[in-house]
């Protein structure tokens, strides 16, 4: 179990992740089955997703600007693009 996801910031990487929403705390973990965005805001009016952004940008070490959510805006199933580095 790691949160450093530095191997996988690449230009055009697409990451799928699962959010938890409602977390105790924000933690990013990848294991088997994936990498998991833990975030403690409530999913509305976009707050979760923006939280899931921020963190998923600072365990891969880019700028949250450099990530585009591209499928799953209202589901916990999300896939971010890295648009540029």
């Amino acid at each position: 179990m790691s949160n450093d996801l530095s191997d996988l910031a690449y230009k055009g990487a697409e990451i799928a992740v699962r959010v938890t929403p409602k977390a105790s705390r924000n933690k990013v973990v990848r294991d088997s089955e994936g990498v998991r965005v833990y975030v403690t805001v409530v999913p509305e009016n976009g707050k979760a997703n923006a939280a899931v952004q921020k963190l998923l940008a600072k365990a891969l070490g880019l700028a949250k600007s450099r990530l585009s959510l591209i499928r799953g805006t209202t589901s916990r199933d999300k896939v971010f693009r890295i648009d540029q580095l």
